[in-house]
């Protein structure tokens, strides 16, 4: 119930846990004065039911331990949940297999097409019928790029959820067709065949991954990636210190998502940004800050997990009046 009701906040939420051995919850329950309700709740009943230090998963609750008297408990929670304070972001994790900041683990790298595919066939959902900010510059005729994966699209919601009030996902591009893939990969990858023309095919497919993922593997193609920013409450981007789909060149290596070179304010917009999406389950790429992957060989790689659940797929077609139909591909 309490994870559901964060979850379900869409502004800060604190939860506090009251640390009380059993031996003084038990002594403030023998002083209670109803007779009726010492008879009726006793000393086993307590017992059996007390768990000590029973906290919920992930970190969520702040423990207040027994001593701390009702006026210093508070105190804290209203210090600690003061609407007017600037409490600073909590740090973004990153998960160690995911390489160090300048170096993380790219598309292109061979674990990555080593994942197996068990596709779960969930459909593509379009985004904007679930009340998602999706920005214009990579619609299409058909607003694949307004398509997730289901429980992509639940992260989403979870996500948007972490978030303080005031401030929104943006959603920039979610599926994108293979040949699309297909045309951005190439571009990408001739790039430094011309800077390197004595560069092996092995590299230069290398060198492209840092930036556009293999057709064969794209999250995007998947239904399973979605590029995403913030805005405020008016839809303003914030600035998380550069601009989305930033190259490494242009944007001088402020696009790596753990870059040294931000400013104080981008920083902190690109803290909230990650910790919203890695608390729901999302993972990203280290090459982009706004890319995110779930359940897709990138992300299964660095969950350790056996095998990814979403596979290519094809874009959503109507072929008949209220009929959405889509099709896996082999992977």
């Amino acid at each position: 119930m309490i994870t559901s009701l964060v979850r379900d906040h869409r502004g800060v939420s604190a939860c506090y846990y009251l640390d009380v051995p059993l031996e003084v919850t038990l002594a403030r329950h023998a002083s209670k004065a109803d007779a009726a309700y010492l008879e009726h709740v006793t000393d086993a009943h307590l017992t059996s039911w007390y768990r000590e230090l029973d906290l919920l998963p992930g970190g969520l609750e702040t423990v207040i331990q027994a001593d701390s008297t009702l006026r210093e408990s508070v105190a804290r929670i209203v210090r600690d949940t003061d609407p007017f304070a600037a409490a600073p972001a909590r740090p973004a994790r990153r998960r160690p297999s995911q390489g160090d900041a300048r170096n993380p683990v790219l598309m292109s790298d061979p674990r990555v097409a080593a994942i197996p595919v068990r596709e779960c066939g969930e459909p593509l959902v379009d985004v904007r019928d679930h009340g998602f900010r999706v920005d214009p510059r990579k619609q299409d005729p058909l607003g694949a790029h307004a398509h997730v994966r289901e429980g992509v699209l639940a992260r989403l919601q979870h996500a948007r959820s972490l978030l303080p009030a005031g401030t929104d996902l943006l959603v920039i591009e979610g599926y994108r067709p293979l040949a699309l893939q297909e045309r951005y990969f190439t571009a990408y990858r001739d790039e430094p065949a011309v800077a390197h023309p004595d560069w092996e095919a092995e590299q230069l497919h290398h060198a492209a991954g840092r930036f556009v993922s293999p057709p064969e593997i794209a999250p995007h193609s998947a239904g399973a990636a979605v590029d995403v920013t913030l805005v405020d409450q008016d839809g303003h981007e914030l600035d998380l210190g550069a601009r989305v789909n930033a190259s490494p060149e242009e944007s001088d290596g402020a696009c790596f998502t753990h870059a040294p070179n931000l400013g104080d304010q981008a920083r902190y917009h690109r803290t909230l940004l990650l910790n919203a999406m890695d608390g729901a389950g999302f993972t990203n790429y280290g090459t982009e800050f706004w890319h995110f992957s779930a359940a897709d060989r990138y992300d299964a790689l660095m969950r350790r997990e056996p095998y990814a659940r979403y596979g290519p797929i094809e874009l959503p077609q109507l072929c008949c009046p209220g009929t959405l139909v889509t099709r896996v591909l082999d992977s």
